[in-house]
């Protein structure tokens, strides 16, 4: 039974303090829809997806009005196209992801994840034609999303994956020069990924998943943000179990929404991903949590151990609320969709190092990182292997979504409007790592993956 303050509490937290459901993501496995007649498979993909998925959006939202709760996104994700695809003939994916864009259109999502591969230890002849698709599918769809899983702990960095995607990424920002480049917020590059992810661009419906199952990301930055303004100058241990109950409330209230979505849609709940995931909103800011906890500014001297102390709370506060907590699940750090850290790199206080250092102890990786546009792909490919060395060897997900912005220098602006944002334009080094990236081969996995 909820009391009455608890009532209040999630009313204040909604109305003043930008609580939110970031979003429902339905997963749909794709595996039935194989056709060696590229046609047939996509005609399949369409049907399976608009019937699921068919009420997600009329559901969603009537769950935000019965609860009050806003529910901002309604997503889907679906098997990895490229093993869909792989057992078709033809050399040109397209076909596949202007079906997933018809089908997202047809059911009012938002977005769609899953032109995906999974390349850490090698590239299939599948794979390799997936990748090669993604420039045109991202210049030519509206909804697609695409993710690249590059390493693991368990088999190592595949540098041959990691050097192409640099390529990749260059040729994307291209084809979509007309929008500063937009088609890359659309593309994640992950080293451990998990499979239930409900966020975007990096959300894809694994094979070890069912049939169909609801998984929700849940947002409450401004509500934790609050939490820590109330205990100002307390210790570090009541600092993190101010945070860990706001955690805990921000979970229950996902799980809530999650299990009404999946009952209604008569298929399984899977997970509540706790991730705070900030908005280019005042008061909605990851960034600001950190001043909030006595940085002069997100970037300054202390910010990874604060971000290490938030990371944490945050996955304790919602472990003891659900049982299911999944997906990635801590604290996201996207430049471009957080006021506080445009601000931060605005007045010098970030750098692209001092991101990367952070993200040794949160959930992700760089995200919506823009670089100068003349930035080479073996830069934008060495950017991606530190990052995904982070992951292998401390046995977490990383990713990185970067934005080589067309025709822009450092101190210009690249602009995506509305949860992308805009981001500053930031220096990379100006040495080469070409060389290195040109090696070819894996990087070997580290001793600790010798875990059997």
């Amino acid at each position: 039974m909820l009391t009455i303050q608890e009532i209040m509490e999630t009313i204040t937290m909604v109305q003043e303090e930008h609580l939110d459901i970031r979003t429902i993501t339905m997963g749909i496995s794709l595996r039935d829809c194989a056709d060696n007649d590229p046609r047939a498979a996509c005609r399949k993909i369409y049907d399976k997806i608009t019937r699921l998925a068919g009420n997600l959006v009329p559901v969603g939202e009537a769950i935000a009005r019965e609860y009050g709760i806003p529910i901002v996104n309604k997503r889907i994700s679906v098997t990895p196209i490229a093993l869909v695809a792989e057992g078709s003939h033809t050399d040109d994916y397209l076909i596949f992801a202007e079906t997933l864009d018809r089908a997202a259109a047809e059911v009012g999502v938002n977005f769609i994840g899953g032109f995906s591969a999974l390349v850490h230890k090698g590239i299939t002849g599948g794979d390799r034609k997936l990748l090669d698709s993604i420039p045109a599918a991202l210049d030519t769809t509206e909804r697609v999303c695409a993710s690249v899983n590059v390493a693991t702990t368990k088999a190592g960095i595949n540098m041959d994956a990691v050097a192409l995607m640099g390529r990749v990424i260059k040729e994307v920002a291209s084809r979509t020069a007309d929008r500063d480049g937009l088609g890359c917020a659309k593309l994640v590059v992950f080293a451990n990924v998990p499979e239930d992810n409900p966020f975007m661009a990096g959300a894809f419906h694994g094979v070890g998943e069912p049939e169909s199952v609801i998984n929700v990301g849940v947002s409450g930055p401004g509500v934790v943000k609050r939490a820590v303004e109330r205990v100002k100058g307390s210790d570090f241990g009541t600092l993190a179990e101010t945070v860990k109950k706001s955690a805990f409330k921000i979970t229950r209230m996902g799980e809530l929404v999650g299990r009404s979505a999946a009952a209604r849609l008569n298929v399984p709940f899977g997970i509540v991903d706790i991730s705070l995931a900030p908005t280019p909103a005042v008061g909605d800011s990851v960034a600001e949590i950190l001043e909030a906890m006595g940085l002069e500014r997100c970037g300054t001297h202390g910010t990874t151990a604060a971000l290490a102390l938030l990371n944490d709370a945050v996955k304790k506060g919602g472990a003891m609320a659900s049982s299911y907590v999944g997906g990635l699940s801590g604290a996201f750090i996207p430049v471009s969709e957080d006021a506080g850290m445009i601000r931060a790199v605005e007045e010098g206080a970030l750098q692209l190092d001092k991101l990367e250092a952070m993200t040794c102890v949160c959930s992700v990786g760089l995200d919506m990182i823009a670089v100068p546009g003349d930035t080479p792909a073996e830069t934008i490919s060495a950017i991606i292997a530190d990052e995904m060395a982070i992951g292998m060897i401390n046995q977490k997900t990383t990713a990185v979504r970067i934005i080589p912005a067309p025709n822009k220098q450092v101190g210009d602006h690249v602009e995506f409007g509305g949860l992308l944002g805009r981001a500053p334009v930031m220096p990379v080094h100006r040495f080469s790592a070409a060389d290195f990236v040109r090696r070819g081969g894996r990087i070997p996995a580290p001793i600790h993956s010798l875990s059997n």
